[in-house]
């Protein structure tokens, strides 16, 4: 038993403050709307009614980066895009996300040419990799997952 167990009224919660701002955080990821190549299709399905994307807090699509926190890049990036992309994060407020979602936006996909940038991690810090051609949105819905546990343990306050 703690110290302070039994010492208020039933209606007072104790927590960190690095653990209720990470909880808003995570609670409420605004994701950016970008689909560049066939992995758009499957993450517009994720917002849909048969999946919901509206369950994790995220049904809010912006469709500028000066509102969004989250960027899914989703499907091949084009070393002509690339500069859009980055572009298009460094606008994003901090903190920002990455999630790259297919294996084009991963590693290049089936495409090894010098027209396609083989990974978008090589133009911005990617958080969470979705693997999959393209990946379903239960696929996505599993990296978003695992993108809220990083963002829980991030530390708000530093010492």
């Amino acid at each position: 038993m703690g110290l302070i167990e039994h010492k208020f009224e039933d209606n007072i919660l104790t927590t960190t403050v690095d653990g209720f701002l990470n909880w808003t955080r995570k609670s409420s990821i605004w994701p950016m709307t970008f689909g560049l190549a066939c992995c758009a299709i499957e993450m517009i399905a994720a917002g849909g009614p048969r999946f919901d994307i509206a369950r994790f807090g995220m049904e809010v699509f912006r469709a500028t980066p000066r509102q969004a926190d989250l960027m899914i890049v989703s499907g091949t990036v084009t070393l002509k895009m690339a500069p859009i992309v980055k572009r298009l994060y460094d606008q994003m407020p901090e903190p920002k996300w990455v999630i790259s979602m297919g294996s084009c936006s991963t590693c290049g996909g089936p495409y090894p040419t010098y027209a396609v940038l083989q990974g978008v991690e090589r133009i911005v810090p990617v958080d969470v990799a979705v693997p999959g051609c393209p990946p379903r949105p239960e696929a996505l819905f599993y990296g978003l997952m695992r993108l809220q546990d990083k963002i829980q343990e991030m530390k708000v306050l530093r010492k």
